[in-house]
């Protein structure tokens, strides 16, 4: 058995028999410790606050128990046969999308209706899914906020809450949009609640007990928020030093397929550059992406066309990317759960990974800070052990990112950037709620 797995079957938990087909089809024969943990108290009608980093099953867990609720709940008998019965929030579109497809799997032989509504494409077609009848709503608040106050449905039938992700949505400054749906929705004790965060911090705590049913406390490993499978190191760099180093552990390293997280838009293009200068394919995702070509880039990424992808921190939460075998902080974070947050794109579903944290003279100040949540030390990598390549120069910026570059345009009329070739900025303030919604 997987060590990521636990002895507990899903054929000895009381599931509807379409969803033991679904999960059978999928190839899901044991839970993991979220759901093993989590599934008792859901199935037996009891809300449930849950901590767990993402990768560890949790979105199956919350699934599992909306649709055991819905298949074996009656609808009211004022019910349209329209209106959702089940409503489950997200903070990025990159997640509601990867949730919709892990309830499409689970789905096959249970006839729900499931819709998605998200910003960045297709509000009117969203708008008709959801008009044309819909059990399970999955979204982000601001497009659900925007149907709902629409009038497009209704929360008067809602018998199945998730909030996932919830220390992200006040993160992103989400938390209002997400209490007027807790609000309007049936009380407590009139429907199934669930809660899933990485962190159960005091005010993720007490939304749940302000908006709960005297919730079940479901913690996997707590206390240790890193995973035994990651190997971490960290270097002390300057920071002239670090596109160097980056590119000589590449070559030294020879990554399968990396993430290099970065703080602001302009390192990542600026990083960008130097790898596709240098010789490795690689990809950037920042906030300002639009939602289809970040679909597209994330797609040939996942299907192994480039290696590396760059990313500020709009990545570094609720993406699901198999096989990512190693994490560079090319910037430290300089919010510590950020760090478990990026580093939690490795060793995903009982994999082994390797973390590696640039500590430079910018940035060097999160670490005490960063050692201490996660509490232990992190192995020190000397720079001096080595061999810093000479970098090529990185390329202009009108080439396009060559995993997209087709669906990009052709970049004429454009003003000619600068050649940001410094280092030493401090990190602009990201536009969140307009970059994650």
């Amino acid at each position: 058995m997987s060590a990521h797995l636990t002895e507990q079957a899903f054929s000895t938990l009381p599931l509807h028999a379409s969803l033991r087909a679904g999960l059978a089809k999928a190839g899901f024969e044991f839970c993991t410790p979220i759901q093993a943990q989590s599934l008792p108290f859901l199935l037996a009608g009891r809300d449930v606050a849950g901590q767990a980093q993402t990768g560890t099953g949790k979105t199956i867990a919350f699934l599992l128990a909306t649709f055991q609720r819905l298949l074996e709940t009656p609808p009211p008998e004022n019910w349209d046969k329209k209106q959702p019965r089940a409503l489950i929030l997200a903070p990025t579109r990159e997640l509601a999308i990867q949730i919709a497809k892990d309830a499409a799997l689970l789905n096959v032989e249970s006839g729900l209706r499931i819709a998605i509504a998200h910003g960045g494409k297709d509000y009117q077609r969203q708008r008709d899914n959801i008009t044309d009848g819909v059990d399970v709503l999955i979204g982000t608040p601001g497009r659900l906020l925007d149907y709902q106050k629409q009038r497009v449905f209704s929360l008067k039938f809602i018998e199945a809450m998730v909030l996932d992700e919830a220390d992200r949505m006040f993160d992103l400054g989400f938390i209002k949009d997400v209490r007027y749906f807790l609000r309007r929705i049936p009380a407590p004790d009139k429907r199934l609640g669930m809660l899933f965060s990485a962190t159960l911090s005091y005010k993720v705590s007490e939304l749940a007990y302000e908006h709960m049913n005297n919730p079940e406390k479901v913690q996997i490993a707590p206390e240790k928020m890193m995973g035994d499978r990651i190997e971490e190191w960290v270097y002390y760099p300057a920071n002239e030093e670090k596109v160097p180093l980056l590119l000589s552990l590449i070559e030294r390293l020879q990554p399968e397929r990396g993430i290099i997280f970065v703080n602001t838009k302009h390192v990542a293009d600026r990083v960008w550059r130097y790898l596709e200068g240098n010789s490795h394919k690689a990809s950037l995702l920042s906030g300002d992406v639009p939602q289809k070509k970040r679909e597209r880039l994330l797609q040939h990424f996942q299907e192994g066309e480039f290696p590396f992808l760059v990313a500020t921190d709009v990545a570094a939460r609720g993406l699901h990317i198999p096989a990512v075998s190693h994490v560079f902080n090319y910037d430290l974070p300089q919010d510590v759960e950020d760090y478990v947050h990026r580093t939690g794109r490795t060793a995903r579903a009982g994999a082994s990974g390797v973390a590696i944290s640039f500590a430079c003279e910018e940035f060097v100040f999160s670490l005490p800070e960063i050692e201490d949540y996660i509490k232990h030390k992190l192995p020190v990598a000397s720079t001096t052990d080595e061999t810093l390549v000479t970098p090529k120069p990185p390329i202009k910026r009108e080439k396009k990112p060559s995993s997209d570059r087709k669906y990009n345009d052709s970049g004429k009329n454009r003003r000619p950037r600068r050649n940001n070739n410094r280092q030493g900025k401090a990190p602009a303030k990201m536009n969140s709620n307009a970059d994650k919604q």
